[in-house]
């Protein structure tokens, strides 16, 4: 492994342990230098009422569990944009369907140098489980492999298998964070909303008038911290479904592939087979 691509690695596995307590920090700044911006206040006092019709002051209003769920928000960000970076990456130049049924093609013509060369233009995770495959199969395809057919066989596959299991991680990875958040972030809005209505009880209960103010705020803490709560959980399941979808989608056409790969090569054990008895049937038809 080069250097570079031990760097790629170290980043990649370092990368969610960097963003989590990073996009803490950006919230705390967006909760208080912009959220609680005096500008969007009444008076310019931030423990006052917002200003009609500024979305912002409300959202503050929201208390310290905001600073939270805007964090979630920024890790969401984060790593949607890096899942589809990633899966953009993985599904190659071109459409897959297309491309395996290309290799088909290529195999049944037994052009196998021509297959290997469309890997290298596809690129992406089925590409590189072909070409895996291919390289396999074209050595062990040579006259006088140290190898029984039936050997040859499960190796090939136990190859394809052992690639396809390199590629899936690549795959998959990050989408537990996003189906997290997609729990978590919906169990603190909740906890928000909880926290707000034991504030406006806490000012309703008080003896003599009730505060108007603190039950106000109680109120708006709940249904803000709810709102964000509620929207980013379900930002998360779209985005979760629809990477599952693109993964789903992938694997197939790698197994499509691997079944291809493997029929060819049964097919030319088969066809040598034939042609050895066949050979042998002339062989003896001459000598008698």
């Amino acid at each position: 492994m080069s250097k570079s691509s031990s760097l790629a690695e170290t980043l990649k596995s370092g990368f969610a342990a960097i963003v989590i307590p990073l996009s803490v920090v950006i919230a705390y700044f967006i909760y208080t230098q912009i959220l609680g911006n005096p500008g969007n206040f009444e008076g310019g006092d931030v423990t006052a009422e917002p200003l009609e019709g500024n979305y912002l002051g409300v959202i503050h209003k929201g208390g310290p569990i905001v600073i939270l769920l805007v964090a979630f928000q920024v890790i969401l960000l984060t790593f949607i944009i890096e899942r589809l970076v990633a899966l953009y990456r993985a599904s190659g130049s071109g459409r897959n369907g297309l491309f395996v049924r290309k290799i088909k093609g290529m195999l049944d013509n037994n052009q196998l140098n021509n297959a290997l060369e469309a890997c290298d233009t596809q690129k992406g995770s089925v590409a590189n489980v072909i070409k895996n495959g291919l390289n396999t199969f074209q050595e062990m395809s040579q006259e006088g492999y140290p190898m029984a057919e039936e050997q040859k066989v499960e190796t090939l596959q136990k190859e394809l298998e052992e690639a396809t299991q390199l590629e899936l991680p690549l795959l998959s990875n990050n989408l537990v964070i996003i189906s997290t958040l997609a729990s978590v972030a919906t169990l603190i809005g909740l906890l928000g909303t909880v926290t707000g209505m034991i504030k406006a009880f806490a000012a309703l209960a008080r003896a003599g008038s009730p505060d108007a103010i603190g039950l106000a705020g109680g109120i708006s803490q709940a249904l803000v911290t709810t709102a964000l709560g509620i929207s980013t959980a379900a930002v998360a399941i779209i985005f979760y479904n629809y990477f599952a979808s693109r993964i789903d989608k992938l694997v197939y056409a790698i197994d499509e592939a691997s079944y291809s790969i493997l029929h060819a090569f049964k097919t030319r054990k088969s066809l040598r087979a034939a042609f050895s008895q066949n050979g042998q049937a002339k062989a003896k038809e001459a000598v008698s």
